[in-house]
């Protein structure tokens, strides 16, 4: 089986210690040992860091969003490190690079064009490598009814269609400053592939091997909702 492991850079590189980012990496190890792993890594507050800086002299959006790119592909670099010889040395640029790198157990990759988060990213990667599952591990537990931090009677859920899941994040991420579990592009992505995706916190490196056991208390987005 393929999969791909979205892993926030806020969940990665919390800190810089590098015990925990060793945890994810045996993690990693344990799924590799019997699925092929592709995994996407975010730039968290270091890239949110760079590109407030960049902003106050004066880049554009663009020149912001490839900042934000070069920041989660040192996140991989990092996590490379620490997979040793069982990730691909090498941090592909695009899908097809990834996809040719796919010879080693586990691929790392970061960003790949402006306009896109790497949640983005993963799902497209997903879709092009014909994954079974998508994990997203993030520093949320889950896809709530509204956003939990402005509506304290929004409820978790379970269990969505991708259908509903484009609905949801449509409606909290118009708001600005809003907290969605995941970007509306990934939304579509998934809804158009209709990839098994689960979003679930990922601040415990053990979280993801629980949910790709299907043992986690987030949230799981199928085609056939049950």
């Amino acid at each position: 089986m393929t999969v791909v492991i979205s892993i926030g850079g806020s969940v990665l590189v919390k800190d810089f210690d590098y015990e925990r980012i060793g945890k994810y990496a045996e993690v990693i190890k344990q799924i590799a040992a019997h699925d092929n792993v592709f995994v996407v890594t975010g730039g968290g507050n270091v890239a949110r860091d760079y590109i407030s800086v960049a902003r106050k002299l004066g880049a554009n959006e663009v020149s912001c969003d490839f900042i934000g790119i070069e920041v989660t592909r040192l996140n991989a670099s990092i996590l490379i490190a620490a997979l040793g010889s069982t990730a691909y040395p090498e941090v592909p640029t695009n899908y097809r690079e990834a996809e040719n790198a796919s010879s080693f157990p586990v691929v790392v990759m970061g960003g790949v064009a402006p306009g896109q988060t790497t949640d983005a990213v993963s799902a497209v990667l997903a879709e092009y490598v014909h994954a079974k599952k998508l994990l997203i591990a993030t520093s949320v537990d889950g896809v709530y009814t509204a956003d939990p931090k402005r509506n304290p009677q929004a409820k978790k859920l379970p269990r969505l269609t991708p259908g509903e899941l484009v609905d949801i994040v449509m409606k909290i991420g118009i708001k600005a400053g809003s907290n969605s579990p995941i970007d509306a592009l990934a939304a579509k992505i998934i809804e158009r592939c209709g990839i098994h995706t689960i979003i679930f916190n990922g601040s415990n490196p053990e979280n993801i091997l629980e949910a790709i056991k299907g043992a986690h208390n987030g949230t799981e987005i199928n085609s056939q909702k049950t």
